[in-house]
């Protein structure tokens, strides 16, 4: 079983700079007990957001994660323009990758999405939800 997820930026951004769940579901996926979908888009954003944050990583580093997320991830272009977040549209490219890569999950921090709870039957939860479904994954 391969779990296929979405990751938000706000996931990505905890399990860069903080241990817990954000880095758990990482360390998950670089060990291959996840699949992750992602889009142009979500890469796009991902990469704004690392280079204009607090915490500053070199360019050069911010490209080795963001192609390396490419490489190692379902990329997919999305098939719709999904306008789903009326209070945050910019969140609507997680739907959209969501969509296009059938995932079975999008794990979030973002009120918007976490408040709608499931779209087109894929499940919107917390990065601690989603490890506490998959204790197996977390075993050597």
């Amino acid at each position: 079983m391969c779990v296929k997820a979405v990751l938000d930026t706000n996931i990505f951004i905890s399990g860069i700079f903080w241990p817990g769940a954000s880095y758990g579901i990482l360390s998950l996926w670089k060990k291959g007990k996840i699949t992750l979908v992602t889009s142009q888009d979500t890469l796009r954003e991902l990469t704004e957001v690392l280079s204009d944050f607090k915490i500053l990583l070199p360019k050069d580093k911010i490209q080795e994660r963001i192609d390396d997320l490419a490489r190692n991830s379902i990329l997919v272009e999305a098939l719709e323009k999904i306008r789903a977040v009326p209070d945050d549209p910019k969140d609507d490219i997680i739907l959209e990758a969501a969509v296009a890569g059938r995932a079975e999950y999008i794990v979030s921090q973002d009120k918007h999405l976490l408040k709608m709870k499931e779209f087109r039957g894929i499940k919107i939860v917390m990065p601690s939800e989603f490890i506490a479904l998959f204790p197996n994954l977390q075993k050597e």
